[in-house]
Order: structure tokens, then C-alpha cells, then sequence
């Protein structure tokens, strides 16, 4: 058996060796632009640049090194019918539970503020808003935001919850489709979004939306870059409309040095790193789905790419 590695930023052999080590029966091979590789059985990619399209054609399956399948589905049409295989948790969904947790207790408790009293030597206790007002709204009840959830319920937020379809989670109000975004928004103190980047939630968090926020609200978002309105935020922070927010991901990244994120005090940045894919859970995860593919049993994370997700 072969597999097919490629990544966008070249970080192969890292790969490489944890595959040696968990599947020592199996050959991995680089992919190389030019190159004249061999047929392989998979693939297992992470943005992947249209010239793998021809070695692509002859596997069985696609593999992702992450969560996101965006990058991938880009590729439209010109994709082989094949499984197109995200990876599930793999380590990722207690990383994002510690990074929602910390920028939503940042902002609860003042830190920002009283990082600011320290600098000039100012004694100034601030007062708590009452949990029961402070509504944590979550975007994306999928395998990495219900460890959100747990993280905040844990805390003792009111948690509401929004997806596309229905959902019932213990504790959590939860509301769903075009119908239940309004409801949701309203009732929203901080809004952490962990939506996948689709054609629907492109652009979704614009200045209509988010105006529907409580006052003061505060944005977190761990998603993708494309589902907010960058300027619409800038104009909802300067209007103190939204208080704030923790970015880890954005329209272009690297963030560029003229971005008016870079200026904005209220904003906080993070260069993509909520959840970082650890790389023996996501090659554990990998062969297993392989050996199941490889048996005929069914396996799961498998895109439906008409909801591109």
C-alpha cells in the first residue's frame, strides 16, 4: 500500500516517520510537482495546490491533517469521487475548549483591564457582571465545539447553542437555522464561532448580525476568517457596540503588518493556534479509518461535500 503526502507549507517528513512508525507496512510518498510518482492507494493532505489533482485521481480515499475541509473543497468538481475524510477530535477539541475558556474568562474577569491598572500602578477592583447575564453563545455544536460547551458550562455560564440543524445538548438552549440565528444572537453576551467556512456562513458574521448582539458583547472566533466581516467588526468595536474580541483566524493569514486588527487595542490576536493538529493522534486516527476502509467497514468524519463540511 501507498500513501500520498502532501502539505501546503512543505512539512513532510514529520509525517513521514509517524506514519513509518504506526504503519511500518506502508510506503508514504512525498508529492512533488513535476515528479514522476507511482500510483497510490490514498492521500492524506493538508491545502493542497490544484497540480495534485492529477496524482489525486488514482486514490481510494482523501485524508485530512486537520479539521477544516475548505482548502480541499476549493478544488470543486475537479476532485476524484472519492471519501474525503476529516479528522475527527484527534487532540484538537481540549486545546479549543483551553483557548475559548481563557479569552472568555479574560473578558469576564477584566484581565485586559487590570493588565492596564498594573502598567500605571492603579488599585481599582472592577465589579462582575452576574453569570446569569452573561450568556456564552456558541456557532458549531460539531465534535470541537462540545468540549466548549462542557468548558463553559463547567465555569457556570449560561450557555446557548446555534447549528444548522437541530440539535438537544443537556443544559444548553439551543437553536438552529435561519429561524433560530436572530433568538440566538439577542441572547448572546459573548459569541464563539466554530462554524466551517460554506457558502452559507461566508460573510455570515456581518454588521447586521452581530448588531443583533447584547450590548457590550464580546466576539470570539476560532473558525475561519471568511465567515466575519472584518471591517463590520471594526465599526461594531469603535461604536462600543462590541466590547472586544480574540481572533485566531482571519481572511488572509498571515494577518498582513497594514491590518487595522493590528491598531486596535480591544482586539486580540492569535496566529491561528486554538487547535493545532496533533500529529500522532491524526496518523492513529488515519490508519484506523485505512484499516476500516481496507475491511469494508463503514468509517466516520466522512465530508458531505454539498454541505462542504
Amino acid at each position: 500500500m501507498r500513501i500520498l503526502l502532501y502539505r501546503g507549507d512543505g512539512v513532510i517528513e514529520p509525517w513521514a516517520r509517524e506514519f513509518a512508525a504506526v504503519m511500518p507496512q506502508v510506503e508514504t510518498i512525498a508529492w512533488k510537482e513535476g515528479a514522476a510518482l507511482p500510483p497510490c492507494d490514498y492521500a492524506v493532505v493538508w491545502s493542497p495546490t490544484p497540480a495534485l489533482l492529477d496524482q489525486l485521481a488514482h486514490v481510494r480515499a482523501i485524508f485530512l491533517m486537520g479539521a477544516g475541509v475548505d482548502a480541499l473543497l476549493k478544488l470543486g468538481e475537479a476532485l476524484p469521487p472519492v471519501p474525503i475524510v476529516r479528522l475527527g477530535d484527534a487532540g484538537m477539541g481540549v486545546q479549543m475548549a483551553e483557548y475559548v475558556a481563557h479569552a472568555v474568562l479574560r473578558y469576564y474577569r477584566h484581565f485586559d483591564d487590570y493588565e492596564q491598572q498594573a502598567r500605571h500602578g492603579v488599585w481599582d477592583p472592577l465589579p462582575l457582571v452576574p453569570k446569569e447575564e452573561f450568556a456564552v453563545g456558541i456557532m458549531g455544536l460539531g465534535k470541537l465545539g462540545l468540549p466548549v460547551v462542557e468548558a463553559m458550562r463547567l465555569f457556570g455560564f449560561p450557555v446557548r447553542g446555534w447549528s444548522r440543524t437541530p440539535k438537544d445538548i443537556p443544559g444548553v438552549e439551543c437553536f438552529h437555522g435561519l429561524e433560530g440565528l436572530d433568538p440566538f444572537l439577542r441572547a448572546t453576551r459573548v459569541l464563539v464561532c466554530m462554524l466551517p467556512l460554506t457558502p452559507d456562513t461566508s460573510n455570515l458574521l456581518d454588521r447586521h448580525n452581530m448588531g443583533k448582539l447584547q450590548p457590550g458583547a464580546y466576539l470570539i472566533n476560532v473558525s475561519r476568517g471568511a465567515i466575519l466581516a472584518e471591517p463590520d467588526l471594526m465599526t461594531l468595536i469603535r461604536s462600543g457596540h462590541i466590547a472586544g474580541a480574540t481572533l485566531d483566524v482571519f481572511r488572509h493569514e498571515p494577518l498582513p503588518a497594514p491590518h487595522p486588527f493590528w491598531n486596535e487595542p480591544r482586539i486580540n490576536i492569535t496566529p491561528h493556534i486554538s487547535a493545532l493538529t496533533v500529529r500522532h493522534d491524526a496518523v492513529l486516527q488515519i490508519a484506523d479509518k485505512i484499516a476500516k476502509l481496507e475491511s469494508g467497514q463503514p468509517v466516520g468524519d466522512i465530508v458531505d461535500r454539498d454541505l462542504g463540511y
